[in-house]
């Protein structure tokens, strides 16, 4: 099959990219292509593994769908049925999830942080929520790795967490980021610009530099923000891995043994009609993310597997975390133009470790957001239900606006699900999946205090009024990883307790998400995971059910 992809106006994608038939079994299927589906593809196809690797959405092509319209850039949301509840309804779409080849990574703001070690340890440290199997030091080498391989510019000197600097020079801020550095400086609070944001500021191999349009949640129209439909995919490829697009998983089937055999997968013709295909397989890794994933477990429930694959443990869908995101933003006297940078190009995490000073465990980071036009009015309106001449008037002040998200750790709560609805279906006749995400009460203190510190910052800087709403990005959880098949769902190499050669590696094995964005932590956790495969494949691992957690070193 020839593939003829724009990826820029300066590079194309045009190779001979090889196609499996379905019925033949290949070593690993992997469901999706995003942070960590994207990098298994690579990592997996370039170690002489066989790859097939589904994607629900489709070729994007920076020519037609990355565009500087806000209005426009629907195709690259997933748009598909979902149901929300809860005393704090988490919002679908834009916001949290991608529809295509690259996944999320297309459309998010590219900013990659590394989480703290403190983050691998908050049982241990603060008394909630649990400790990851595996620790900072098990994920260093590999946050290195990424950093290159995206890659991702920043400060020579990264002061927080494990202290770090990047391999590519950092990016310019625009003037929202100079509000933010002159803030912070005003009331004594340590902050860096241009990073670490996978946007490199001058060309690297064929992708060209930024142009500093300010578009990156719209996708890169350029290629040169980072996502793996441009730093992986390719090479993917390259080492014989098939992308399959138009393949929505629905079912991943077992053997009498209890071991899985393939993905089932729907596809939609180019005349219309829908088809179901089977993709066999040796194993199985499902990237979906944090709703997608535990749907495709649950709706692959059978007689041996009754609750849902791989869930007796019974935590599949339990611990939906999103971090609290509240945007605060300021009007200042002379104009900002925000939108003349990459969104995430200054930040500080001077609040991110627990203080005993606070009334709240864990904490929050501060980074520049930069909401494009729409995205601006959605939270004018927000805030206090503005429509009409109010907003327009309000509008008018665009380009003196300048905000900053509050990037907030909320806990995992075993009461944050996500389920198969009872009764809503998808257009594909299948379960709608049924997110409810409450709040806990160190949630709500925290981010008020990080709405407080934001409105301290903007003033500082010299905002004449300062405005704030609250909400919600990034969703981990609902398959995590642990110590014992008792309370989690994969183990330290993301591979399933229950089924020997089913791996579940997205941000859905996340036990806690710290104050850090985490599209990094999760392909950082792939390119360990693919290692590991490397060397248990060959050994046999994938072949038995592991007795403990002794049982999966190889």
């Amino acid at each position: 099959m020839k593939l003829h992809v724009h990826l820029s106006p300066n590079w194309v994608l045009d190779t001979d990219m090889r196609e499996y038939r379905p019925a033949d079994e290949v070593d690993f299927c992997i469901v999706g292509t995003g942070a960590g589906g994207g990098v298994l593809a690579q990592r997996l196809a370039s170690f002489g593994f066989s790859v097939v690797a589904l994607e629900a959405g489709p070729w994007h092509d920076s020519e037609t769908d990355m565009v500087s319209d806000e209005a426009g850039s629907g195709p690259l949301f997933w748009d598909e049925l979902r149901i929300t509840g809860g005393t704090d309804p988490l919002d679908f779409g834009a916001n949290n999830s991608g529809r295509g080849v690259g996944g999320s990574t297309v459309h998010y703001a590219a900013f990659c942080p590394r989480l703290h070690p403190s983050d691998f340890r908050v049982r241990s440290l603060d008394g909630v929520a649990v400790d990851w199997p595996i620790s900072y030091d098990d994920l260093e080498p590999y946050y290195e790795r990424m950093e290159r391989e995206y890659p991702v510019s920043g400060p020579a000197h990264f002061p927080w967490g494990r202290p770090h600097g990047y391999p590519y020079a950092p990016i310019q801020a625009g003037t929202a980021g100079q509000m933010l550095l002159k803030g912070c400086d005003a009331l004594g609070i340590q902050a860096v610009a241009g990073g670490p944001v996978a946007i490199p500021a001058g060309r690297v191999g064929q992708r060209p530099h930024c142009i500093m349009r300010g578009f990156c949640l719209l996708g890169c129209k350029v290629g040169a923000k980072s996502s793996t439909l441009v730093s992986h995919i390719p090479d993917a490829i390259a080492d014989g891995a098939e992308i399959r697009t138009g393949a929505l998983a629905h079912e991943i089937p077992v053997d009498a043994a209890g071991r899985v055999t393939g993905v089932r997968y729907y596809r939609t013709r180019s005349d219309g009609r829908r088809i179901e295909e089977v993709q066999r397989a040796r194993a199985v890794i499902v990237a979906g993310y944090a709703v997608e994933t535990p749907r495709l477990l649950l709706e692959s429930a059978s007689a041996r597997f009754p609750d849902g694959l791989a869930n007796s443990s019974g935590t599949v869908g339990r611990f939906l975390m999103a971090q609290a995101g509240p945007v605060v933003w300021g009007r200042f006297p002379g104009p900002i133009r925000q939108y003349k940078a990459p969104p995430a190009c200054a930040t500080t995490e001077e609040f991110y470790e627990t203080d005993p000073a606070n009334d709240f465990v864990r904490g929050y980071a501060l980074q520049t957001v930069s909401p494009l036009p729409i995205a601006m009015a959605h939270l004018i309106s927000g805030e206090d239900g503005g429509f009409g001449e109010d907003l327009v008037r309000a509008m008018r002040e665009y380009n003196h606006y300048a905000a900053i998200g509050v990037l907030g750790e909320i806990l995992p709560a075993e009461t944050n699900t996500v389920t198969l609805h009872p009764t809503e279906k998808d257009r594909f006749g299948l379960p709608a999946p049924y997110a409810r995400f409450s709040l806990g009460d160190n949630d709500r203190r925290m981010m008020a205090a990080g709405v407080d510190r934001a409105t301290a910052v903007l003033q500082a800087a010299g905002a004449t009024e300062v405005h704030a709403v609250d909400r919600y990005a990034h969703l981990v959880g609902t398959a995590r990883m642990g110590i014992t098949p008792d309370d989690s769902v994969v183990d330290r190499w993301c591979r399933s307790w229950d089924v020997p050669n089913l791996l579940v590696c997205d941000g859905s094995v996340l036990p806690t998400q710290g104050s850090a964005n985490p599209a990094l932590t999760i392909s950082a956790l792939a390119a360990r995971t693919a290692d590991w495969l490397r060397r248990a494949v060959p050994a046999g691992a994938l072949a038995h059910r592991p007795a403990g957690p002794a049982a999966v070193e190889v």
